[in-house]
């Protein structure tokens, strides 16, 4: 499973807009059929800061670096970020989320 974490870094006056400019990639991405996860989230800290978590299947991550929508937000997402994304890539065993067993919830 090839897990990554991608930091954005948006200018302020886009930061309530970013969800709609990453929308389109974003559907796509979910509805690709090796995609495990395409998951967005904001910093509390730092409220123009997002990360976007993804998990893909070995035999889909050819297709999604491929996208036809690559170009389009390679031209699109720029002019809203503060500086080129940061990003944290690893392939990783297993087919998805494991449990933690640092912190057991027992059951209610």
């Amino acid at each position: 499973m090839l897990t990554i974490a991608i930091r954005f870094h948006v200018r302020p006056e886009w930061t309530e807009r970013w969800p709609a400019l990453v929308e389109e990639f974003t559907e796509a991405t979910r509805s690709e059929e090796h995609n495990a996860w395409f998951w967005w989230a904001r910093s509390v800290d730092d409220p123009c800061v997002y990360f976007l978590l993804e998990g893909h299947q070995e035999a889909g991550v050819a297709d999604h670096l491929t996208s036809p929508l690559i170009p389009k937000i390679q031209r699109e997402w720029p002019q809203a970020l503060v500086e080129t994304p940061k990003i944290l890539m690893a392939t990783v065993p297993g087919e998805g989320w494991q449990t933690m067993d640092l912190l057991p919830v027992p059951p209610s």
